[in-house]
């Protein structure tokens, strides 16, 4: 079957007719007004011959006159890629002849360029792909545009855009002249433009029509001709919008502010680590007084905070507590929000949440007699502190006689109702008030960048250790110098594993910090002792350090020194100008120097326990496996606990949830943007924000004082990311697993994070100046181009 009319093409037939003759199949069926046409199949392009007799019998149904050629291909308007602009379309071809070199220019854009590359960036196989083509009778159009059933810009779902133009519509598909635009949210249009307000409530009726329909929000192409009649040439998903929060059956709207990018996690999560992350959060969010419902949008951590910000005393704490360790974007989202009258306190509901004034009096007692105590003896605490963790890490093993899987699904479930002890806690609470408190205390006394300054070189801090003992082992190298830098990450871990590798020490770095790796708050993710690829790609960066003022030891060293310099003479000024604020900031600020570095130990010590959840899930995995309910060991981190339960009581076969929970994290592994705050109709609160004024370089927040210039190493994976000495490292966002990266950087540019996250502290600790909070830094900065780091001014200036 070679050619087939429009209307036959339907969903069971996508293989034969892509993806755009479904769709068009079906709004044939479905009673909407479609030009007539035909589909030249994939077996045509299969066999690479044009069917021309076919083809030349069907066009003359047609009326033999213009017709609009376009690509079908089989992975093309579907739900996670729309394929929009990258394959071609030939408009008012008349003819046979000029019909069939149409169909075969569409051919050729498979493989075109841009249609290769956007392939490549979803990870899709271009192998498996076909090409169909669609012939449809051409329309003459007065008008036409685009409708969107829910606005793309902000992901509102209440909102629909219309784009448009008089004429046949490519200056609103291509860009290339101006167009008039409406968002339609219910109320009465009042821009002009080529579309009467008739028009558009036609256009939404059909918008709502088609989205009930298909089940998701439509991408609408439609043109109204000479005769006034509205016709649709194309329906398809809009792939660009981020999940909607689930339903709840609370009040209208709420508000989501995402907690992933505290801990550096923009990637999703597994199922498995959702459920373990969520109790982590939580217990994190519990000493700032922040109360949240954790929900899971694309496996993405996000709290409704929507009781707290409509609570008198609640919002008035939020935008503060939010500063911690939250960071200035979230900070600016909550900001407006709480502008929102949807937003405003309700005289008709309570006023208190359980935050910090909702906690019992006896935690709140505890919580002041652990940060008192920690300030006071701050010695004595970190002494507490290293033994909580030491008990923490030897609690965590599983005992030897664990054989059954009941038996290690019984283990895990009591390891996630484990709480971190006092000891471990109040300290580290202690240290980031300490280092927050002094800014607000100095206004006007200190300049810019002097608080982080004397932040830099912190002691105590459990990743800068693995940080320097990698620095040392790589600097120990050797006669392997050469192997481990010409050899693939991947191939020098399988050595390593296989027992085969020269002994460098990675045994006793593994022994320490084995339980670390990138994301590795998700439960789901292997650790460096499971894959230490990624611990050789980070030594092959530091055997290229050749400048020994840029070693990574001299510049922690150089970092500490500045900082004690800066602290006396910062104290000396304080006092003089301000005694009472200098001398409470100058204790607060020692203070900080002892214990703010404990940040990273509760975070080190948890990983201990998610490490030997992990091996026990894993073994629990190889049992389902060899029952044949899963696939493979791993798979495991695709369910939850509850469906492990049911997997491991009641032999419940999970293997299709499992794949279609793979193809969905893939597919949100890919997404370039995630919302820092989302509303419950999808809206992207940061989207709708004033846009800052453009300055002439791209503005942040300064983080960790300095100014560098280099050139700029664009880095999505740690895993096997080269950064060069020297070279600014610009990235997504930032956890632990990244900092060993840092040791070679010239500085850092991060698109979200806190002042008090992990990836700034570090960078401070090592002296290198960083910005964060950068919009789209990874796209508006490209490898190579050179940049100019003000830390201090929270500035990056390109070229």
């Amino acid at each position: 079957m070679q050619v087939i009319a429009l209307s036959e093409a339907t969903a069971d037939l996508v293989d034969l007719v892509g993806g755009k003759a479904v769709g068009l199949g079906e709004l044939i069926r479905q009673g909407e007004r479609v030009p007539d046409g035909f589909c030249v199949t994939t077996e045509a392009h299969r066999l690479g011959v044009i069917p021309e007799a076919e083809i030349v019998d069907a066009y003359e149904r047609l009326g033999a006159g213009p017709v609009a050629v376009r690509s079908s291909a089989t992975a093309e308007d579907l739900p996670e890629a729309s394929f929009a602009g990258q394959h071609d379309t030939v408009l008012d071809v008349t003819g046979t002849a000029e019909v069939i070199a149409a169909i075969e220019r569409c051919w050729g854009s498979l493989h075109g360029d841009r249609a290769v590359a956007y392939r490549d960036a979803r990870d899709l196989d271009g192998g498996a792909v076909r090409m169909a083509v669609v012939v449809q009778r051409m329309i003459t159009a007065e008008v036409a545009g685009v409708l969107f059933t829910a606005n793309p810009v902000t992901g509102c779902r209440t909102e629909m855009v219309v784009d448009a133009a008089p004429g046949p519509g490519t200056a609103v598909v291509d860009g290339t002249g101006p167009v008039d635009h409406y968002v339609l949210d219910g109320s009465e249009p009042q821009q002009p433009g080529c579309l009467t307000a008739a028009r558009l409530a036609e256009l939404r009726a059909t918008g709502e029509r088609l989205q009930e329909h298909f089940g998701c929000p439509q991408d609408v192409e439609w043109v109204v001709d000479r005769q006034g009649i509205r016709w649709l040439l194309q329906s398809r998903p809009i792939t660009t919008l981020f999940l909607l929060p689930p339903a709840t059956g609370k009040p209208l709207p709420r508000v989501y502010l995402e907690f992933g990018h505290v801990q550096g996690m923009r990637q999703p999560v597994t199922p498995m680590g959702m459920s373990t992350l969520r109790t982590l959060v939580a217990a994190m969010l519990a000493p700032l007084g922040v109360r949240a419902d954790i929900v899971d949008i694309g496996g993405r951590l996000y709290g409704d905070l929507t009781d707290m910000a409509r609570s008198r005393s609640g919002r008035r704490q939020l935008v503060r507590l939010l500063a911690v360790d939250f960071g200035p974007r979230a900070q600016a989202v909550m900001r407006h929000v709480l502008t929102d009258p949807r937003f405003a306190p309700r005289r008709d509901g309570p006023d208190r949440v359980r935050g910090a004034k909702g906690t019992s009096l006896r935690t709140a007692l505890r919580a002041v007699a652990g940060i008192v105590r920690a300030l006071a003896r701050p010695d004595a605490a970190r002494t507490r502190l290293f033994d909580a963790v030491e008990r923490l890490r030897l609690g965590s093993v599983a005992p030897d006689d664990l054989t059954t899987a009941v038996e290690r699904l019984r283990f895990v479930q009591a390891q996630e109702a484990d709480e971190s002890p006092d000891d471990l806690v109040w300290p580290i609470v202690a240290g980031m008030l300490a280092a927050a408190l002094p800014d607000q205390l100095l206004k006007g006394v200190v300049g810019p960048g002097e608080i982080h300054t004397v932040m830099g070189g912190m002691p105590h801090n459990v990743t800068i250790e693995m940080n320097l003992a990698l620095w040392r082992l790589a600097q120990n190298a050797g006669d392997h110098r050469r192997l481990l830098l010409d050899t693939a990450p991947d191939d020098l871990a399988a050595r390593h594993l296989r027992g085969t590798l020269p002994d460098i020490g990675l045994a006793a770095f593994l022994d320490a910090y084995g339980h670390r790796g990138v994301a590795e708050v998700d439960l789901g993710v292997p650790r460096w002792d499971e894959d230490p690829a990624p611990v050789f790609a980070m030594i092959a960066n530091l055997l290229r350090v050749t400048d020994p003022e840029q070693a990574p030891d001299r510049r922690f060293a150089r970092a500490a020194a500045t900082a004690e310099d800066t602290l006396r003479e910062l104290v000396v000024r304080a006092r003089r100008r301000r005694p009472v604020r200098g001398r409470i900031a100058g204790f607060l600020l020692r203070r900080a120097r002892s214990l703010a570095g404990l940040r990273e130990a509760g975070k080190f010590a948890g990983l201990y326990r998610l490490r030997e959840m992990r091996r026990q899930l894993l073994l629990v995995g190889v049992d389902l496996t060899s029952a044949g309910l899963l696939e493979q060991p791993d798979d495991i981190m695709f369910l939850t606990l509850d469906e492990v339960n049911g997997a491991v009581h009641r032999n419940d076969d999970h293997r299709d949830t499992v794949v279609a929970r793979r193809a969905v994290h893939r597919r949100e592994m890919a997404r370039g943007h995630v919302p820092v705050a989302l509303l419950s109709d999808g809206t992207d609160v940061e989207a709708v924000l004033p846009a800052p004024p453009a300055v002439g370089a791209l503005t942040g927040v300064g983080a960790a004082a300095g100014r560098a210039t280099g050139p700029a190493r664009i880095v999505q994976d740690p895993r096997t990311a080269r950064v060069e000495p020297g070279e600014i490292l610009v990235t997504a966002t930032t956890d632990p697993g990244w900092t060993p990266l840092f040791l070679t950087a010239g500085a850092l540019v991060t698109e979200t994070g806190a002042v008090m996250a992990h990836g700034p502290t570090v960078a401070r600790e090592y002296g290198i100046p960083a910005v964060i909070c950068v919009p789209d830094a990874t796209r508006r900065i490209s490898t190579g181009q050179i940049v100019t780091v003000d830390g201090a001014a929270g500035t990056v200036i390109v070229g």
